[in-house]
């Protein structure tokens, strides 16, 4: 009987502002290859909770046929730091060879977003971008067969010393996630709250958004029954009862989201839950559902709270919309708090003094700004950013590269917010220690709630 291959996959991601986020990709990858290929031996690594040591010992131990790394982020999308990570993922690529002989795989977001770049730069075997679950099932099938690569969808790969690049022609249906017992405490304990996605894909064209390009544009809702039983297996299995929908924006495919939201009212789980939000599609009746299924806080991406702004960042949405649907989450007893971009495209001291005046209007919320946008390949900023000379064609954009507008003072950003009497937490801002004390008197959810205003 031939032996069962053996197969490491290994995240990557050791950030942890605001807080330790559960892999869900890896998961998701486990979940869905258990089910399809169950002859093939599957182990989670996750360098949040273990280091190189572990690492380097588990290679030796396993000694895996397969090795897939998941890269979340490529660096800390804060203007103030600018950290890169992409030494420490090479560090990771290095140990691998090392201490293995296995074929290296890399994907996940952060490798979606410069495929060909990061495939020379780290220099694996393989690279999938976008989603993940088929093409490296197919992947593992063609590398125990066939050899023939050619029809499996993102892979990235060398061929007659040529890189070749399969386009992305169809997504997955059925995705399905099991969580890793190993790694659900630690998550738990540390960020209050696990996540799950209920849907894939965003179609909305903010200038700035890598979303697109890591799930694409089109909506693909996952199962409203299998979510429930997830979110019952965890609640009954390890009493959690909090989660985050990691969905690009939760209140797209309203039908689909009323379907959810019946079937949480109506399996009587006690979950708590919160998701990321715009202010289209949504109104009273709809939040008041999403109340009553679980419903306890919502991070809106506003990015700014000027019209005029808001049409340059091509928003969907106006300053109005934000005022009627955070006037509802008041009335419903819902915590909000607002993502925003200051100094972006199109700014100028009279919007960034609009949006501080218009913040003294909303509820009792906190506000989160980034300060700039960060520039990413592919997107409609990224060919502003050319036209305007601030970078260069050829530039791959691996190191953090920032468009801040040329109308504003950066320097005046906290002054401003502060004038508010609102409040504002910039990204170089150290709450932690608030969130620590709050964590070990074993407070669940985002925890922002406790500092609004």
């Amino acid at each position: 009987m031939e032996k069962s291959r053996k197969l490491i996959l290994v995240s990557a991601n050791r950030h942890e502002d605001p807080y330790p986020v559960y892999p869900i990709g890896v998961s998701y990858l486990a979940s869905f290859l258990k089910t399809n290929k169950p002859d093939i031996e599957i182990t989670l690594f996750d360098f949040m909770t273990s280091s190189f040591e572990d690492y380097i010992s588990l290679l030796q131990e396993r000694k895996p046929d397969y090795v897939g790394i998941s890269l979340r982020n490529i660096d800390d999308v804060n203007i103030y730091r600018q950290e890169s990570f992409l030494s420490y993922y090479k560090k990771i690529i290095d140990t691998s060879r090392e201490f293995s002989d296995s074929v290296l795989i890399i994907g996940g977001a952060g490798f979606s977003i410069y495929p060909e770049v990061l495939f020379r730069t780290l220099n694996p075997d393989f690279g999938i971008s976008g989603e993940g679950e088929m093409s490296l099932l197919k992947l593992l099938s063609s590398l125990e067969t066939t050899h023939d690569f050619s029809d499996i969808d993102g892979l990235i790969y060398m061929n007659n010393s040529h890189l070749k690049v399969n386009k992305r022609t169809s997504f997955i249906k059925q995705p399905c996630l099991r969580y890793d017992d190993s790694m659900t405490d630690f998550y738990w304990r540390s960020s209050g709250m696990l996540n799950i996605q209920t849907k894939r894909g965003c179609p909305y064209n903010c200038v700035y958004c890598t979303y697109p390009l890591i799930d694409g544009r089109i909506v693909r809702t996952l199962s409203p029954e299998q979510i429930v039983d997830t979110l019952r297996d965890l609640y009954t299995e390890k009493q959690i009862d909090y989660v985050f929908f990691t969905d690009s924006i939760f209140n797209i495919s309203n039908d689909f989201n009323i379907e959810l939201a019946d079937r949480l009212i109506t399996s009587g789980l006690k979950i708590k839950w919160g998701a990321y939000f715009n202010f289209v599609n949504i109104n009273f009746e709809l939040l008041s559902k999403f109340r009553l299924s679980g419903l306890q806080h919502i991070e809106f991406g506003t990015d700014s709270l000027s019209d005029t702004v808001l049409k340059k960042y091509c928003k969907p949405f106006l300053f109005s919309d934000i005022l009627r649907v955070t006037g509802d989450c008041d009335r419903l007893g819902i915590d909000y708090a607002h993502f925003l971009i200051l100094g972006g495209l199109g700014e100028t001291e009279a919007t960034l003094d609009e949006s501080f005046e218009n913040s003294k209007r909303i509820g009792k919320t906190v506000f989160f700004p980034f300060v700039g946008m960060r520039i990413y390949p592919g997107t409609v900023l990224h060919s502003v950013a050319i036209q305007e000379n601030i970078v260069g064609e050829s530039d791959p954009l691996l190191l953090p590269v920032y468009y801040v507008s040329k109308e504003i003072d950066p320097g005046s950003l906290k002054e401003k917010a502060k004038r508010t009497g609102r409040r504002w937490i910039f990204p170089d801002e150290d709450h932690s220690d608030v969130i620590g004390r709050m964590r070990q008197k074993d407070k669940k959810g985002p925890l922002w709630e406790y500092l609004a205003t």
